[in-house]
């Protein structure tokens, strides 16, 4: 699995669905065959980056990606 922001292959597994990217800490959720990308505020909250990385849809086809 790459990052989509920095293609670091250093992503780290923090939940069931959830990833957490060390190059460029962002947290990635991947359900199914869809990513959501977030960034980390300094409070702790997610902040939705979907909007940069996917234009208008909300949501991204990722059924290629194989987790490692």
């Amino acid at each position: 699995m790459k990052c989509p922001n920095c293609s670091s292959k250093d992503i780290g597994k923090i939940g069931s669905h959830q990833y957490y990217c060390w190059g460029c800490f962002i947290e990635l959720t991947v359900n199914g065959d869809k990513m959501s990308v977030y960034q980390v505020e300094e409070d702790g909250t997610l902040s939705s980056l979907d909007d940069l990385f996917f234009g208008d849809e909300s949501m991204q086809d990722f059924s290629q990606i194989h987790l490692s």
